[in-house]
């Protein structure tokens, strides 16, 4: 696989109080500073993702509608890759498409068809591979 897909929640705050109480309560993650006065909570993989993350949140929800919609979108994403989707190109199209609306869109580091294009170059090159 030419991409390391992997999935991510992650909490920013000031206070790193709040962080601390959210990481001893779902027993996963790590905490870091952000460097800007800024704390980040982050849990990135995908076991304590679909065993501590989701039911919490599930338990909890949130208030936000937009908030809503990124965690429903999240859960799909988790079930997908908890699936083995995120380990061909199909699945991660899916992915990339469950994706576009999460954050409002959000700043990515790479567009789809970059990350879906290596797959076209990978493709290219198994076929002229096995051409006699």
């Amino acid at each position: 696989m030419p991409w390391k897909v992997s999935l991510c929640l992650n909490v920013s705050q000031k206070d790193k109080v709040i962080l601390a109480l959210l990481k001893r309560h779902l027993n996963c993650g790590t905490i870091r500073d952000k460097g800007d006065g800024v704390w980040m909570f982050e849990v990135n993989n995908l076991n304590a993702i679909l065993q501590n993350v989701i039911p919490f949140f599930r338990r909890f929800g949130f208030l936000s509608a937009k908030k809503k919609r990124d965690f429903a979108i999240f859960r799909r994403m988790a079930e997908l890759m908890a699936d083995k989707a995120h380990l061909d190109k199909e699945g991660i199209s899916q992915l990339l498409k469950l994706r576009e609306p999460m954050n409002d869109g959000g700043k990515r580091k790479y567009s789809d068809e970059t990350i879906l294009a290596v797959f076209e170059t990978m493709e290219s090159s198994e076929t002229i591979r096995r051409t006699p």
